[in-house]
């Protein structure tokens, strides 16, 4: 993949990220964190898994293989522990009773973009 592939592609799945974490969010009366670069940077990690796997990973955690992981689908966003119990580990959903739960549902596109300090490949 060319770099202007890889920015093309990026930047897709970085629209398509954002809006499956403000569909879940609202489907699953979660927030973001009151600190938006929180989501922002999960939201990116989640992106680049999508163009380097085929699947958002979970980017908060170390895998011995990541390419197995990610077909075995466990810690595939939404992974098991938010599906089951609405825990998440990047801080990604939250509940509202979190400490950390701001009041947003949603986050934009651009926001995204800003919040991730000029996050390389977008």
């Amino acid at each position: 993949m060319t770099d202007e592939e890889r920015e093309v592609a990026m930047d897709k799945a970085l629209k398509a990220m954002t809006a499956f974490s403000n569909k879940y969010t609202t489907n699953t009366g979660t927030y973001y964190c009151e600190d938006k670069g929180i989501p922002a940077v999960v939201i990116k990690g989640l992106a680049e898994h999508k163009v380097t796997l085929g699947t958002p990973l979970c980017p908060c955690r170390f895998y011995e293989d990541k390419e197995k992981e990610a077909k075995e689908g466990y810690w595939n966003c939404p992974c098991a522990p938010m599906r089951e119990r609405h825990e998440c580990h990047c801080m990604l959903f939250l509940t509202e009773e979190n400490d950390f739960a701001g009041d947003d549902q949603t986050i934009s596109y651009e926001e995204v973009k800003e919040r991730c300090g000029g996050c390389e490949g977008l």
